[in-house]
């Protein structure tokens, strides 16, 4: 590579680092025309967004010395699984954008839609670059199964933040408390209707995405010859 040559990996971050920019400047101006902050945890939303891709990245170079077993790139795999749900939980902040009267819907919308599109498309890269190692050390098959267990495990994790309100700091701080929650809807499945429709929409939501992101990430990587 050229010395000065920014990488493909280097533009994408960069096109990622100005979405963001896009997506706090909407707020930025949202917040003067109404005079209110009131969606200001939309921007926190999306610094935690970004958290499982500055994870995976590290987990990549990690990766370069390491094996996958050792305490540094297990430590980090496990910080990734549990912020990784954070992209994608942005989804459900939808549900927020009609709460109090606004200057302009349309305008909260086209906001809105800039930030959980940011916020997935960051998860998204951070999972397909997990993807591809797992893939070199396991085979597409078993690769595959643990990438929709992980998809599985965030649509839970959505449905945990947005109707029980835990959060990825309360797997540090208490997962006595998660615990209790998780395993009372995993022996009365059926005594938690919502728990199942929003764990499955999201898992079908979030897995076809997927998969069409994950064709189109194979279909322009380049190919060793």
């Amino acid at each position: 590579m050229e010395r000065g040559r920014v990488s493909a990996r280097q533009r994408v971050v960069l096109s990622l680092v100005g979405l963001t920019a896009v997506s706090v400047g909407l707020y930025a101006v949202g917040a003067l025309q109404n005079h209110s902050q009131e969606f200001g945890y939309m921007v926190w939303n999306l610094f935690l967004a970004w958290i499982p891709l500055v994870l995976s990245v590290w987990l990549l170079y990690s990766l370069r010395t390491r094996l996958w077993s050792a305490w540094q790139p297990i430590g980090i795999t496990l910080l990734w699984l549990i912020f990784l749900p954070n992209s994608f939980y942005m989804i459900s902040d939808f549900i927020h954008i009609q709460e109090v009267v606004r200057h302009d819907l349309l305008y909260d919308v086209v906001m809105f839609t800039s930030f959980i599109f940011t916020a997935a498309l960051v998860g998204f890269i951070s999972l397909y670059l997990v993807h591809v190692e797992l893939l070199k050390r396991l085979g597409m098959r078993f690769s595959s199964v643990l990438i929709a267990l992980i998809i599985f495990l965030c649509s839970f994790a959505v449905y945990l933040g947005r109707d029980l309100r835990w959060n990825s700091w309360d797997v540090l701080f208490n997962p006595a408390g998660i615990l209790f929650d998780v395993s009372d809807r995993v022996i009365h499945p059926l005594g938690h209707p919502a728990a199942i429709t929003t764990t499955l929409s999201f898992f079908v939501l979030l897995g076809g995405l997927y998969v069409v992101g994950w064709q189109i990430g194979e279909a322009t990587r380049p190919k060793a010859r």
